[in-house]
């Protein structure tokens, strides 16, 4: 399989999220997606699939169809960030990404300001510069479970 097709297959999948449920069709829609009604773009992207298409279920087909569209609404640039994450996730070992895919669950079920609290503290780490982040990562790595548990409990209480 290519890079190109890995790539567009992860894309799809929701990179980080593969573990995550399949999307669920609407209510009362059951109705599949044909291949004529993607766009050449979205078939191009899922031409390997063409010949299975018709079998696939149709939340897949919904979610490929999504996910191909996705892909080409994005900049070149936010290509290219999606493939630099491609290559990281390809990079981790598979205990390494049971527990990203747990760890990103955990995160989707947390209410929607506590999602946004850590996305913002997100931020505000990649806002530094880059040898303080280091430096800060190289800190935490240091820490006991303990001690990064008590640390945890201390930013939550902000």
């Amino acid at each position: 399989m290519s890079i190109r097709s890995i790539l567009v297959v992860a894309l799809l999948l929701g990179a980080v999220g593969l573990a995550a449920a399949p999307a669920q069709a609407a209510e009362g829609d059951d109705a599949s997606v044909s291949w004529q009604e993607l766009s050449p773009e979205q078939q191009e992207l899922l031409a390997r699939l063409e010949s299975r298409w018709a079998g696939l279920p149709l939340a897949r087909q919904r979610a490929l169809a999504n996910g191909a569209q996705r892909w080409l609404d994005m900049s070149p640039e936010e290509r290219e960030q999606a493939k630099e994450r491609l290559r990281r996730w390809l990079s981790l070992g598979v205990e390494q990404r049971r527990e990203m895919r747990r760890m990103f669950n955990r995160f989707k079920q947390l209410p929607p300001a506590e999602q946004e609290r850590i996305r913002e503290n997100f931020r505000r780490f990649q806002s530094l510069p880059a040898e303080q982040r280091q430096q800060l990562r190289e800190q935490f790595q240091q820490l006991t479970p303990e001690e990064r548990q008590r640390l945890r409990e201390r930013l939550q209480g902000q």
